[in-house]
């Protein structure tokens, strides 16, 4: 019900930057919070960052000053900036937004995932 097209991951030296970019459709659903979630090998799968419809926006203790989240609610895309990369942060990212036909009925949808990898 909703699709999602990710792009931006790759290789990148520590201290470098990369932006993941995810736009979501839906022809049904209104989307409500998008968002980020990662996964390393072996790791749970945990939050990195998100922002409400409004704006609003939380992140991950890991990621705070290093990490940007927006979003574009016309286009239903989100972007995170990524910078001074920490090996630490290798990982699969995953795009998510929350859509439904409304605040009691949303459920959450992911992307398919894009890889970022810091190392020299």
């Amino acid at each position: 019900q909703v699709q999602f097209v990710e792009s931006g991951g790759g290789l990148v030296q520590p201290g470098g930057s990369l932006r993941l970019s995810c736009v979501a459709s839906t022809s049904i659903f209104s989307i409500y919070t998008m968002g980020w979630y990662r996964q390393a090998p072996g790791n749970e799968r945990e939050l990195v960052a998100f922002i409400t419809s409004g704006r609003s926006t939380s992140y991950a203790s890991s990621v705070k000053g290093r990490f940007t989240i927006s979003r574009d609610n016309a286009k239903n895309t989100v972007d995170l900036q990524m910078n001074i990369l920490k090996p630490e942060d290798t990982a699969v990212y995953y795009c998510y937004a929350d859509a439904g036909y409304g605040f009691g009925s949303l459920s959450k949808y992911w992307g398919q995932g894009t890889q970022v990898t810091v190392s020299s």
